[in-house]
């Protein structure tokens, strides 16, 4: 029920903004159309692999849709705000954990940038280019899973960064850090397969492939649900660190004003 609760007002409070989302919602349709151009124009000399002219448009196009799943989140969760102003002792001594807390709320606006801007770009995609559709159920709800894997390992992550501004009091430079390394090593600009070899072994070894690469290239029919095997470890793995964090926030908060 909290769970409910949480997300639904994180949902309901962006929906006083749809105006203004709508704006971002063009703008990211627009980046993709850019992105899609450059490919379709590398295609006329490059073969392109297994993707081929049609297959790198909808890689790009779904890329473009997921990012509002698994990247355009709430920076650092809201943590280093909550520091500054030093409502983190507050959120830090409520009964409910404040990893679970923040996840429900994040998982609202994953829900509302699903609906208001995941599916309109997706639609428009669907419409005026050659997208590619999967086939089978199967397909379609592999596909869901390793979205939502991409959100909620996102959420670690924001969470981890959000977290590190009780020691530093300024965790934003991670954020962009983060978004950097997203934007490269998750697939997102390009297919990991065609990465210089040495960032493409740091790339298998990350979790950002699991943000975008893994499920547009099980969307395409690229490669099987079994590759979801990864993105459950490192889902493991990240709510692990999270959990830790949180004990020693616990035990040691610095807060400035607060």
């Amino acid at each position: 029920m909290l769970f409910y609760v949480l997300a639904r007002k994180t949902y309901v409070r962006n929906l006083q903004y749809r105006g203004a989302h709508l704006i971002n919602t063009i703008a990211s349709s627009l980046f993709g159309f850019i992105y899609m151009s450059i490919w379709a124009a590398i295609a006329t000399d490059q073969p392109l692999g297994e993707y081929g002219s049609a297959g790198i448009v909808s890689y790009v196009a779904f890329n473009q849709c997921s990012l509002w799943v698994a990247a355009f989140l709430t920076n650092g969760l809201g943590i280093e705000q909550s520091v500054r102003t030093g409502g983190i002792a507050l959120e830090l001594m409520r009964p409910t954990h404040l990893f679970y807390q923040l996840m429900c709320k994040e998982w609202g606006q994953i829900a509302y940038q699903f609906v208001y801007k995941f599916l309109p770009i997706y639609a428009l995609y669907a419409v005026v280019l050659p997208m590619y559709m999967p086939h089978s159920l199967k397909t379609w709800l592999a596909t869901a899973v390793a979205l939502l894997l991409a959100g909620y390992i996102s959420i670690c992550i924001n969470y981890l960064i959000g977290a590190t501004a009780l020691w530093t009091t300024e965790s934003r430079w991670l954020f962009w850090v983060n978004y950097a390394f997203n934007s490269l090593l998750s697939g997102f600009l390009i297919p990991l397969e065609w990465l210089p070899k040495p960032l493409a072994f740091i790339a298998h070894w990350s979790s950002y492939p699991s943000l975008n690469y893994i499920p547009t290239r099980i969307y395409l029919g690229l490669s099987s649900p079994s590759t979801l095997v990864r993105s459950v470890a490192w889902a493991v793995f990240l709510t692990i660190c999270c959990l830790g964090l949180t004990k020693l926030m616990r035990r040691k908060v610095e807060v400035q004003g607060g």
